[in-house]
């Protein structure tokens, strides 16, 4: 592979490696961006454009009262090709911000194909070029890489770092549940408060859950998804179909978990343990799924103490590659073991197409630092960057999962005040400080 003197070279054509192109080549710094399309694609890819969307077309909310529309907004004030595009190509989807995907991919091509210091080149690599602070390497292969990128990144982070099948489990706000029924303690704990809260269910409620869990609507799987569940992570409904009593008996298990004030004992118990170190928010333990969300908000809010709960973020089982990031990357999202190879998009951990775009921003934006010579410059604390951020670093590496950007994720709010209000004090603290962290970008 032939590289110009100081040029950053960028595998993967989505949106994280897209976006991180703009960013850098916006700096003067010359860019070679890698697409393996149209010599070949991956099992969810049949366009030969680059940042196809391959799901949905929606970027989820628009307005700032939302952590994504936030983190939509300061990418815009930081020159972001792909909201750009996206405001470029937006058709009405009431208070989402949805895209034309032709349109949007066709956009963004264009774009890229047609910056001066951008070479955009249609070949596959399999194996990954030395990288120095001169000509440092973003990997932003997505979560489909090929074996082939998988297995050189594997051989830089250890094979024990890296994923290839993703189980999330629903996370809801601590705020948003009844802490009437709803009681803290560990199984088996006596003299302490304990780490989990602990929802109690009497029969009746338990068979009204594995009933509704059976006849749920499902996500189809995709052609390149397979049904080979690990036995440790198995969807809550596939768990529910080996019995009636295979829930009750495994992460629903109630024994050891009586309540601590009255010692009632119960039928079952569905576990919630705390996401962050704030105690704003926590996952349903064990409740991976591969249920609609729309499914997920209704049988999951039968949960006792959980009838109001906000879903910061809903259960999923899919393929997906990413990184173990708080055991592996860095500050600036480069590597510990390489240090002048950077990772963006949801192989660095994030979920979503505009938390890929943001972290494919934020890996421009540090490399072409480097490249010439400027500091590390993190984006401010209270900005939704940071937060999304927060949990690539800080999330406890033996529980990692990728996650979308929600407020929960932010420096927690002194005093009570209503979700409103809170959500308005957020978004105007994040949006000065990116003004103010863009201009001192600039020099």
């Amino acid at each position: 592979m032939h590289r110009k003197k100081e040029c950053i070279t960028i595998i993967g054509g989505g949106l994280a490696g897209c976006e991180a192109a703009w960013q850098v080549a916006q700096q003067g710094v010359p860019v070679c961006l890698y697409e393996m399309k149209p010599q070949r694609f991956s099992a969810a890819h049949d366009n030969g454009d680059l940042a196809e969307l391959v799901c949905s077309n929606s970027l989820r909310a628009a307005k700032i009262d939302s952590a994504v529309g936030l983190l939509k907004e300061e990418m815009r004030r930081l020159g972001s090709l792909i909201m750009a595009a996206a405001d470029a190509t937006a058709i009405p989807a009431g208070a989402a911000l949805a895209v034309d995907r032709g349109l949007f991919a066709a956009w963004v091509t264009e774009k890229i194909e047609q910056h001066p210091a951008i070479m955009v080149e249609r070949q596959e690599q399999t194996l990954l070029p030395q990288a120095d602070s001169r000509n440092p390497l973003i990997l932003a292969v997505g979560p489909l890489a090929t074996m082939e990128i998988t297995g050189a990144l594997a051989e830089l982070t250890g094979s024990e770092h890296l994923a290839f099948y993703d189980a999330i489990a629903p996370i809801v706000a601590a705020e948003s549940l009844d802490m009437q029924v709803v009681y803290r303690k560990s199984r088996w704990v006596e003299d302490a408060p304990g780490d989990y809260l602990n929802c109690p269910l009497n029969r009746e409620q338990y068979q009204r859950l594995v009933a509704e869990l059976l006849s749920a609507e499902k996500v189809p799987l995709r052609s390149f998804e397979e049904t080979c569940y690990f036995e440790g992570c198995l969807p809550i409904e596939v768990m529910a179909e080996r019995g009636p009593d295979t829930l009750r008996f495994g992460p629903l298990k109630p024994i050891g978990l009586a309540h601590p004030g009255s010692g009632e004992r119960f039928y079952a118990v569905v576990q919630l343990r705390a996401e962050n170190t704030t105690g704003s928010a926590y996952n349903l333990v064990g409740f991976q799924t591969k249920l609609t969300y729309t499914e997920q908000k209704r049988i999951f809010s039968m949960i006792p103490g959980l009838e109001q709960a906000e879903f910061l973020r809903l259960g999923s089982i899919h393929r997906n590659t990413f990184v173990n990031a708080p055991a592996v990357l860095q500050e600036d999202l480069s590597l510990r073991r390489a240090p002048n190879v950077y990772v963006a998009g949801q192989l660095a951990g994030v979920e979503g197409y505009v938390e890929s775009a943001a972290a494919g921003l934020l890996a421009g934006i540090h490399a072409s630092r480097k490249v010439l010579g400027l500091p590390f410059s993190p984006p401010p604390a209270v900005s939704a960057h940071a937060a999304l951020m927060r949990h690539l670093l800080h999330s406890s590496p033996a529980h990692f999962q990728p996650s979308n950007i929600n407020f929960s994720l932010f420096p927690p709010l002194a005093g009570r005040i209503s979700k409103k209000q809170r959500a308005a004090l957020r978004a105007e603290a994040a949006l000065a400080a990116t003004d103010c962290w863009r201009q001192d970008l600039a020099g």
